[in-house]
């Protein structure tokens, strides 16, 4: 029973990610999204500085994350569970993810004062396409 719910716990955090994610890596640079967004060089040069300021918060945040999930997991495996350790870990996996996704929103946010109103709502519009074609990539019979 214990061993259900710390896994439904682990399970829910590891799923749980309300943060809407651009396009991976280096977007601006990349030359579809560039002409579909008609950026200039001067908002590249922007959004490549708000990146670089934003990355190494976003580096040291991510290995907060990734250490308190591996102490999770090694709470998960002892064969004699202690829900309270399990919980103080959770709660600490519970608070990285908190600091990476203000992080991860503030660093969205400088990004989207860059943009105009129709490069954004171009973007919106190329991140719904993709989304809606990962699905289709992955199968019908597929787990996502």
């Amino acid at each position: 029973m214990i061993r259900r719910f710390a896994f439904a716990i682990f399970a829910l955090l590891i799923a749980s990610s309300a943060f809407a994610q651009l396009p991976p890596g280096k977007w601006w640079r990349r030359p579809e999204i560039v002409q579909t967004l008609n950026l200039t060089d001067e908002q590249q040069d922007r959004l490549e500085t708000i990146f670089r300021a934003s990355a190494p918060d976003l580096i040291d945040l991510k290995a907060e994350v990734d250490k308190a999930n591996v102490a999770l997991r090694g709470e998960l495996d002892r064969p004699v569970l202690d829900p309270g350790a399990i919980h103080r870990v959770a709660a600490r996996l519970s608070e990285a993810r908190s600091r990476l996704f203000d992080r991860e929103l503030s660093m969205l946010i400088e990004m989207r004062r860059v943009l105009s109103d129709p490069q954004w709502n171009r973007l919106r519009n190329e991140l719904d396409r993709l989304q809606q074609q990962r699905p289709q990539q992955r199968g019908p019979n597929r787990r996502q």
